[in-house]
């Protein structure tokens, strides 16, 4: 499994909007918050080993209604 987290740019008004979406249409989301700066939302995800990231940003994350820009962190150990 890989953890990646996305912030996302919302376009103006729509922040909510696209958290919900991320909720309902994206299966590999664990959670989403709401953030200030730069970005709008900061989102993490799991994904499958065998799982292309550049192509889960491109293809499921970025034409989401609302989305006008991404930035993608990848995570590499969890402390506990």
């Amino acid at each position: 499994m890989k953890t990646i987290f996305v912030q996302f740019k919302c376009r103006p008004g729509m922040a909510y909007q696209v958290a919900d979406e991320l909720v309902l249409e994206v299966q590999e989301i664990s959670e989403v918050f709401s953030t200030s700066g730069h970005y709008d939302l900061i989102a993490k995800f799991y994904l499958a080993d065998d799982q292309d990231i550049g192509r889960f940003v491109t293809e499921r994350l970025q034409v989401l209604e609302g989305v006008a820009d991404t930035f993608t962190l990848v995570a590499f150990k969890a402390f506990t």
